[in-house]
Protein backbone atom coordinates (compact mmCIF):
# COMPACT_ATOMS: atom_id res chain seq x y z
CA UNK A 1 0.00 0.00 0.00
CA UNK A 2 1.30 3.18 -1.07
CA UNK A 3 1.78 5.96 1.95
CA UNK A 4 -0.76 8.76 1.73
CA UNK A 5 0.35 12.38 0.47
CA UNK A 6 0.77 14.94 2.97
CA UNK A 7 -2.14 17.46 2.23
CA UNK A 8 -1.17 20.78 2.00
CA UNK A 9 -4.60 22.80 2.52
CA UNK A 10 -6.07 21.27 5.69
CA UNK A 11 -2.20 20.12 7.43
CA UNK A 12 -4.56 17.57 8.67
CA UNK A 13 -1.24 15.38 10.09
CA UNK A 14 0.13 18.24 12.37
CA UNK A 15 0.05 19.05 15.71
CA UNK A 16 -1.20 21.93 16.35
CA UNK A 17 -0.12 24.33 19.63
CA UNK A 18 -2.76 24.21 22.48
CA UNK A 19 -3.92 27.84 22.25
CA UNK A 20 -2.25 30.47 19.49
CA UNK A 21 -1.49 29.37 15.94
CA UNK A 22 0.58 31.16 13.66
CA UNK A 23 -1.02 31.58 9.99
CA UNK A 24 -0.58 29.73 7.23
CA UNK A 25 1.14 31.96 4.99
CA UNK A 26 4.55 33.08 7.31
CA UNK A 27 7.70 34.01 5.32
CA UNK A 28 11.69 33.65 7.27
CA UNK A 29 14.42 35.90 6.69
CA UNK A 30 16.86 37.56 6.71
CA UNK A 31 18.97 35.83 9.04
CA UNK A 32 21.55 37.85 11.33
CA UNK A 33 24.77 36.72 11.67
CA UNK A 34 27.70 37.44 14.22
CA UNK A 35 31.13 36.89 12.04
CA UNK A 36 34.70 37.69 12.25
CA UNK A 37 35.91 38.98 9.84
CA UNK A 38 33.60 40.91 7.07
CA UNK A 39 35.48 40.88 4.14
CA UNK A 40 36.21 37.58 4.49
CA UNK A 41 32.76 36.28 4.94
CA UNK A 42 31.72 38.76 1.98
CA UNK A 43 34.23 37.03 -0.14
CA UNK A 44 32.72 33.35 0.81
CA UNK A 45 28.86 34.82 0.12
CA UNK A 46 29.61 35.97 -3.35
CA UNK A 47 31.91 33.49 -4.46
CA UNK A 48 30.54 30.20 -2.85
CA UNK A 49 26.82 30.87 -1.96
CA UNK A 50 26.40 33.01 -4.60
CA UNK A 51 24.63 36.11 -3.22
CA UNK A 52 25.26 39.45 -3.91
CA UNK A 53 26.00 42.97 -1.87
CA UNK A 54 22.97 44.93 -1.54
CA UNK A 55 23.98 47.26 1.05
CA UNK A 56 27.00 47.73 3.64
CA UNK A 57 28.46 49.58 5.96
CA UNK A 58 32.31 49.77 7.47
CA UNK A 59 31.09 46.64 9.98
CA UNK A 60 27.94 45.07 8.36
CA UNK A 61 26.93 43.88 5.01
CA UNK A 62 23.57 42.79 3.68
CA UNK A 63 23.30 40.38 0.93
CA UNK A 64 20.44 38.82 -1.09
CA UNK A 65 20.10 36.54 -4.47
CA UNK A 66 20.83 38.12 -7.87
CA UNK A 67 18.25 40.80 -9.85
CA UNK A 68 15.83 40.26 -6.67
CA UNK A 69 16.12 43.38 -3.50
CA UNK A 70 15.27 40.25 -1.06
CA UNK A 71 17.73 40.46 1.93
CA UNK A 72 18.07 36.81 3.07
CA UNK A 73 21.71 37.09 5.04
CA UNK A 74 22.89 40.11 7.35
CA UNK A 75 26.74 39.87 8.57
CA UNK A 76 27.47 42.18 11.55
CA UNK A 77 31.59 41.95 11.81
CA UNK A 78 32.80 41.23 15.58
CA UNK A 79 36.62 41.40 15.39
CA UNK A 80 38.00 38.19 17.77
CA UNK A 81 34.54 36.18 17.26
CA UNK A 82 35.24 33.08 18.26
CA UNK A 83 34.45 30.47 15.26
CA UNK A 84 32.12 27.54 16.02
CA UNK A 85 33.69 24.17 17.54
CA UNK A 86 34.09 20.93 15.83
CA UNK A 87 30.94 19.65 18.51
CA UNK A 88 28.86 23.04 17.94
CA UNK A 89 27.29 25.32 20.28
CA UNK A 90 23.60 25.66 21.35
CA UNK A 91 22.17 28.08 18.81
CA UNK A 92 22.96 27.50 15.10
CA UNK A 93 22.90 24.34 13.72
CA UNK A 94 22.04 25.95 10.43
CA UNK A 95 20.23 28.55 8.09
CA UNK A 96 18.56 26.85 4.81
CA UNK A 97 18.43 28.81 1.65
CA UNK A 98 16.08 27.79 -0.33
CA UNK A 99 16.12 27.88 -4.25
CA UNK A 100 13.23 28.20 -6.19
CA UNK A 101 14.19 25.48 -8.67
CA UNK A 102 15.98 22.15 -8.88
CA UNK A 103 17.42 23.08 -11.78
CA UNK A 104 18.98 25.64 -9.76
CA UNK A 105 19.85 23.37 -7.33
CA UNK A 106 21.18 20.89 -9.96
CA UNK A 107 23.80 24.09 -11.04
CA UNK A 108 24.67 25.17 -7.80
CA UNK A 109 26.08 21.83 -7.30
CA UNK A 110 27.64 21.89 -10.18
CA UNK A 111 29.14 24.97 -9.42
CA UNK A 112 30.95 23.69 -6.30
CA UNK A 113 32.71 21.27 -7.92
CA UNK A 114 34.36 23.56 -10.28
CA UNK A 115 35.17 25.23 -7.87
CA UNK A 116 36.59 22.34 -5.65
CA UNK A 117 34.10 23.16 -2.47
CA UNK A 118 34.12 20.44 -0.22
CA UNK A 119 29.95 20.04 0.41
CA UNK A 120 27.59 17.70 2.83
CA UNK A 121 24.86 16.06 0.79
CA UNK A 122 21.34 14.34 1.32
CA UNK A 123 18.34 13.29 -0.25
CA UNK A 124 15.58 14.15 2.55
CA UNK A 125 12.95 12.83 0.76
CA UNK A 126 10.47 16.19 0.64
CA UNK A 127 13.98 18.34 -0.45
CA UNK A 128 17.36 17.76 -1.71
CA UNK A 129 19.97 19.70 0.10
CA UNK A 130 23.60 20.49 0.44
CA UNK A 131 25.89 21.32 3.70
CA UNK A 132 28.57 23.81 4.19
CA UNK A 133 30.14 25.66 6.26
CA UNK A 134 30.91 29.74 6.43
CA UNK A 135 34.67 31.03 7.17
CA UNK A 136 33.49 30.80 10.97
CA UNK A 137 31.94 27.15 11.03
CA UNK A 138 28.42 28.50 10.79
CA UNK A 139 26.19 26.01 9.58
CA UNK A 140 24.44 26.66 5.49
CA UNK A 141 21.74 24.16 3.50
CA UNK A 142 21.65 24.99 0.13
CA UNK A 143 18.16 23.41 -0.98
CA UNK A 144 15.33 22.51 -3.17
CA UNK A 145 11.65 21.09 -2.32
CA UNK A 146 10.33 18.03 -3.83
CA UNK A 147 6.56 18.88 -4.89
CA UNK A 148 3.91 18.95 -1.63
CA UNK A 149 2.34 15.80 -4.43
CA UNK A 150 5.26 13.86 -3.57
CA UNK A 151 5.49 14.44 0.30
CA UNK A 152 4.28 10.99 1.96
CA UNK A 153 3.09 10.42 5.32
CA UNK A 154 5.09 8.03 8.16
CA UNK A 155 3.02 7.29 10.97
CA UNK A 156 2.26 10.91 12.86
CA UNK A 157 4.86 12.80 10.40
CA UNK A 158 5.94 13.58 7.15
CA UNK A 159 8.25 11.28 6.09
CA UNK A 160 11.56 12.61 6.22
CA UNK A 161 15.06 10.59 5.96
CA UNK A 162 18.54 11.57 5.05
CA UNK A 163 19.75 9.38 2.21
CA UNK A 164 22.35 9.49 -0.34
CA UNK A 165 21.87 12.26 -3.01
CA UNK A 166 21.91 11.35 -6.63
CA UNK A 167 24.31 14.00 -7.68
CA UNK A 168 24.34 13.13 -11.04
CA UNK A 169 20.75 13.44 -12.12
CA UNK A 170 20.71 16.34 -9.97
CA UNK A 171 23.51 18.00 -12.03
CA UNK A 172 21.64 16.80 -15.52
CA UNK A 173 18.30 18.57 -14.17
CA UNK A 174 20.45 21.77 -14.13
CA UNK A 175 20.65 21.63 -17.79
CA UNK A 176 23.87 23.31 -19.69
CA UNK A 177 22.95 26.20 -18.09
CA UNK A 178 25.75 27.73 -15.69
CA UNK A 179 25.32 29.04 -12.29
CA UNK A 180 24.70 32.65 -12.21
CA UNK A 181 24.29 33.16 -8.58
CA UNK A 182 21.35 32.50 -6.55
CA UNK A 183 18.80 33.50 -8.73
CA UNK A 184 15.09 35.32 -8.20
CA UNK A 185 12.74 34.11 -5.90
CA UNK A 186 15.21 32.53 -3.64
CA UNK A 187 14.33 32.62 0.30
CA UNK A 188 15.37 31.35 3.93
CA UNK A 189 13.44 28.43 3.51
CA UNK A 190 14.12 27.53 7.45
CA UNK A 191 16.23 27.52 10.25
CA UNK A 192 17.75 24.85 12.39
CA UNK A 193 18.11 25.16 15.77
CA UNK A 194 21.02 23.27 18.24
CA UNK A 195 19.01 23.38 21.63
CA UNK A 196 19.23 21.13 24.76
CA UNK A 197 15.88 20.04 25.49
CA UNK A 198 13.00 18.92 23.02
CA UNK A 199 10.33 20.12 25.17
CA UNK A 200 11.83 23.11 26.65
CA UNK A 201 12.43 23.97 22.65
CA UNK A 202 8.27 23.05 21.81
CA UNK A 203 7.22 25.14 24.94
CA UNK A 204 8.60 28.02 23.42
CA UNK A 205 8.47 27.35 19.74
CA UNK A 206 5.36 25.86 19.34
CA UNK A 207 3.27 26.18 22.72
CA UNK A 208 4.58 29.97 23.08
CA UNK A 209 4.91 31.26 19.28
CA UNK A 210 2.54 29.01 17.58
CA UNK A 211 4.42 26.75 15.37
CA UNK A 212 2.64 23.22 14.31
CA UNK A 213 4.18 20.22 15.09
CA UNK A 214 5.52 18.39 12.27
CA UNK A 215 8.20 15.46 12.45
CA UNK A 216 7.85 14.34 15.80
CA UNK A 217 9.76 11.08 15.92
CA UNK A 218 13.25 11.64 13.77
CA UNK A 219 16.00 10.69 16.68
CA UNK A 220 16.72 13.48 18.98
CA UNK A 221 14.93 16.68 16.87
CA UNK A 222 11.27 18.23 16.58
CA UNK A 223 10.26 19.70 13.32
CA UNK A 224 7.49 22.47 13.39
CA UNK A 225 6.30 24.63 10.92
CA UNK A 226 3.36 26.82 9.53
CA UNK A 227 0.86 25.77 7.03
CA UNK A 228 1.86 22.30 6.62
CA UNK A 229 5.49 22.95 5.50
CA UNK A 230 7.99 20.14 6.15
CA UNK A 231 9.76 22.60 8.55
CA UNK A 232 10.35 26.20 9.23
CA UNK A 233 12.22 25.30 12.15
CA UNK A 234 13.97 22.71 13.31
CA UNK A 235 15.60 21.87 16.92
CA UNK A 236 17.56 19.12 17.87
CA UNK A 237 19.61 17.53 20.80
CA UNK A 238 22.42 16.66 18.75
CA UNK A 239 24.67 19.08 20.55
CA UNK A 240 23.18 18.65 23.97
CA UNK A 241 25.59 19.40 26.52
CA UNK A 242 27.65 21.81 24.29
CA UNK A 243 28.26 25.64 25.67
CA UNK A 244 25.45 28.34 24.26
CA UNK A 245 26.95 30.63 22.01
CA UNK A 246 27.70 34.14 23.38
CA UNK A 247 27.88 37.19 22.43
CA UNK A 248 32.22 36.69 22.09
CA UNK A 249 31.32 33.90 19.07
CA UNK A 250 30.35 33.80 15.39
CA UNK A 251 26.26 32.84 15.49
CA UNK A 252 23.40 33.34 14.78
CA UNK A 253 21.87 36.80 16.33
CA UNK A 254 18.67 37.25 14.68
CA UNK A 255 16.19 35.40 13.17
CA UNK A 256 13.05 37.20 11.39
CA UNK A 257 9.48 35.35 11.17
CA UNK A 258 7.12 37.70 8.46
CA UNK A 259 3.52 37.54 9.71
CA UNK A 260 0.46 38.79 6.95
CA UNK A 261 -0.58 41.59 9.57
CA UNK A 262 -0.10 43.61 12.60
CA UNK A 263 -2.24 41.86 14.44
CA UNK A 264 -0.81 38.72 13.96
CA UNK A 265 2.51 40.26 15.47
CA UNK A 266 0.59 41.43 18.49
CA UNK A 267 -1.55 37.39 18.77
CA UNK A 268 2.16 35.83 18.55
CA UNK A 269 3.98 38.26 21.01
CA UNK A 270 1.02 38.18 23.33
CA UNK A 271 1.04 34.18 23.21
CA UNK A 272 4.42 33.92 24.03
CA UNK A 273 4.34 36.53 26.75
CA UNK A 274 1.61 34.81 28.68
CA UNK A 275 3.62 31.22 27.61
CA UNK A 276 6.35 32.95 30.08
CA UNK A 277 8.58 34.18 27.98
CA UNK A 278 10.49 37.53 27.12
CA UNK A 279 9.12 39.94 24.87
CA UNK A 280 10.08 43.42 23.91
CA UNK A 281 8.54 46.05 21.31
CA UNK A 282 11.45 47.28 18.82
CA UNK A 283 9.07 49.96 16.80
CA UNK A 284 6.50 47.69 15.53
CA UNK A 285 8.41 44.61 15.35
CA UNK A 286 8.38 42.07 18.36
CA UNK A 287 11.35 40.32 19.40
CA UNK A 288 11.58 37.20 21.84
CA UNK A 289 14.95 35.65 22.73
CA UNK A 290 14.18 31.94 23.07
CA UNK A 291 16.18 30.01 25.97
CA UNK A 292 19.40 29.29 23.76
CA UNK A 293 19.99 33.07 23.50
CA UNK A 294 18.89 33.39 19.91
CA UNK A 295 16.39 36.14 18.94
CA UNK A 296 13.40 35.29 16.81
CA UNK A 297 12.23 38.86 15.50
CA UNK A 298 8.40 39.21 14.28
CA UNK A 299 7.47 41.47 11.66
CA UNK A 300 4.49 41.82 9.06
CA UNK A 301 5.62 43.53 5.65
CA UNK A 302 1.39 44.97 5.27
CA UNK A 303 -0.15 48.05 7.00
CA UNK A 304 1.00 47.88 10.14
CA UNK A 305 -1.72 50.82 11.90
CA UNK A 306 -3.86 48.35 12.46
CA UNK A 307 -1.30 46.76 15.12
CA UNK A 308 -3.02 46.46 18.69
CA UNK A 309 -6.24 48.12 17.35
Amino acid sequence: MTAPAAREGSATFTVPPPAHRLPADIRLGPVQLQIADLERSIAYYERVIGLRVIERTDSSATLGPHDDPTPLVVLQASAGAAPVPRRGRLGLFHFAILLPERAALGRFVAHLASINEYAGMADHLVSEAIYLSDPDGLGIEVYADRPRSEWRMQGRSIAMATLPLDTQALIAAGGREPWAGAPKGTRIGHVHLHVSDLDEAAAFYHAGLGLDKVVVDFPGALFMSAGGYHHHLGTNTWAAGAARATDRDARLLEWRMALPSARDVTAAADSLASAGFNVRSDGTDAVATDPWGTDLRLTSPGDRRDRGS
